[in-house]
């Protein structure tokens, strides 16, 4: 699990005012760092960034009958495999 940790510390050296995400990673999948976003849309493109990833490279979809937007990127970074992904509620009233 060296590479996902390496990771992640090479792109927060890079740019430490990163959105905050939640980060996850396994031993399932020892060589995968994995960045998710809820209900913030704005914090998935500067990590895209980043990451170098295209706009025309991240797939997009919607589920829960189309109330959840979901956007995912796959790359690799810092010999780790790092996914993004972006959970958006687009019918939900936010509570305050």
């Amino acid at each position: 699990m060296s590479a996902p940790v390496a990771a992640l510390a090479l792109l927060m050296a890079g740019d430490p005012n990163l959105p905050a995400p939640t980060v996850h990673m396994t031993t399932v999948y020892p060589d995968r760092l994995e960045l998710s976003f809820y209900d913030e849309p704005t914090a998935f493109e500067p990590w895209c960034a980043a990451l170098g990833i295209e706009p025309g490279t991240v797939e997009e979809r919607s589920q829960e009958g189309g109330s959840t937007h979901v956007r995912k990127a796959v790359t690799s970074y810092g010999g780790a495999t790092v996914r993004l992904i972006s959970y958006t509620c687009t019918g939900c009233s936010q509570v305050a």
